[in-house]
């Protein structure tokens, strides 16, 4: 939660910063932009990778703890969110290409300015703390530990007490469920 808050929240700052430059969310607004803007479209790439998962960076912690921890319990779960993974990052990965490659496809957009030194500066510190938190990931697991491992104590008990709940048997194939009041044991009718 701590990496994807991060990646997202710096994800809508070069979001925002690109439309404070031209005013629309419009991918074919763009194109092309890597020419006018090396230094904001190689801060956006960063953090695109590290928003799906690329090692050494802080989303792949997650993922890889997420994956190993459903494939243990449940194998089909598991492939259907590494193939949910799969489809984000092709979706990430083509929209930065129609953004940020190809030819400059507005005139508008040649002449925009890159990241300031103040945009750099903040853009330079989400990296590190990115880049930390991928490599440094222990810094992290380290101190939820103790309450993960809580966490999954409770649920092995509450799995294992409702196994041991021995289940009412089925009715026969024959019966109908719907039979009349002479069918409903004296017990539950109660008396008056």
């Amino acid at each position: 939660m701590l990496a994807h808050g991060v990646s997202t929240g710096a994800l809508f700052l070069l979001v925002g910063m690109l439309y404070d430059r031209r005013h629309t969310f419009e991918i074919t607004q763009y194109g092309g932009l890597a020419t006018p803007m090396p230094r904001l479209a190689a801060f956006f790439l960063f953090v695109a990778l590290s928003s799906l998962g690329l090692p050494m960076l802080n989303g792949f912690v997650g993922e890889y703890l997420i994956l190993l921890g459903t494939y243990q319990v449940h194998w089909t779960w598991a492939a259907w969110a590494a193939s949910g993974v799969i489809l984000s990052a092709c979706y990430l990965l083509w929209a930065y290409q129609r953004v940020f490659f190809g030819e400059v496809t507005q005139e508008k957009n040649r002449t925009l300015e890159d990241a300031s030194a103040r945009e750099r500066w903040i853009l330079a510190t989400i990296a590190v703390v990115t880049l930390w938190m991928g490599v440094g990931s222990a810094f992290f697991t380290r101190r939820t530990a103790n309450a993960s491992e809580s966490v999954l104590k409770q649920m092995e008990r509450n799995f294992a007490r409702e196994a041991a709940v021995p289940q009412k048997p089925a009715l026969p194939a024959s019966r109908s469920t719907a039979g009349s009041i002479k069918d409903i044991p004296l017990e539950r009718l109660g008396t008056r």
